[in-house]
């Protein structure tokens, strides 16, 4: 019976302790991306998020050209019905000379140059934003962030002469990488609600 007793304290003591540190290990998994407002967009804050690094950054070096891809989704609270997405892609490059980076956003976007990798990274994620229009004030969601790049056969098939194959880029990102892709996140933030985020000016907008 003693044993039996002591049994059962350990018990309630280790469920004690998971029901404590469960809501801490959460809170620490969303402190990495914050989300703002404009009032038309959702953008995202992520500066702990780091990924001119590794092999993409070694190829950077080495004079390759790397495109990332973005992709943004607004869950609802069971964080796995989706009720809207947006993909970006940002191609990064590295002027070996002056040792810095160029960014282009988009297709179309126009290219800056002369960035620090930090600068490069920051300005990457300032370009991200999903559309908020629809979204009622007081309507909970929570919003992911992912990003990752694409093997060269999986590139080929994504980015073609027409553009990009939105299609392609949805199923890249529901499928795990591949040994020659490298991934950052999931990144998850919520629940959230329009009406008690930070409200931001300035921002560009977007028609995704």
């Amino acid at each position: 019976m003693i044993r039996e007793s002591a049994r059962a304290k350990i018990s309630r003591r280790r469920w004690l302790l998971a029901c404590l540190t469960t809501p801490l290990f959460q809170a620490r998994a969303a402190a990495g991306l914050t989300v703002t407002s404009d009032g038309d967009n959702l953008h995202v804050v992520a500066p702990q998020l780091h990924f001119l690094t590794g092999k993409p950054l070694s190829r950077l070096h080495d004079g390759a050209t790397v495109s990332f891809f973005s992709q943004i989704t607004l869950l609802e609270p069971n964080q796995i019905t989706e009720f809207r997405r947006a993909q970006e892609r940002l191609t990064v490059s590295y002027d070996v000379w002056d040792e810095k980076f160029r960014l282009k956003v988009g297709t179309g976007g126009r290219l800056v140059s002369g960035l620090s990798a930090a600068e490069t990274e920051a300005l990457c994620l300032d370009n991200l934003a999903i559309s908020a229009l629809g979204l009622a004030p007081d309507r909970s969601f929570y919003l992911r962030l992912e990003l990752r790049t694409l093997s060269p056969r999986e590139l080929s098939a994504v980015v073609g002469d027409s553009g990009i194959s939105m299609t392609r880029l949805i199923e890249a990102f529901s499928r795990k990488p591949r040994p020659d892709e490298d991934s950052w996140g999931p990144l998850l933030a919520g629940p959230l609600r329009l009406m008690d985020l930070t409200r931001t000016t300035g921002r560009r907008t977007r028609n995704g």
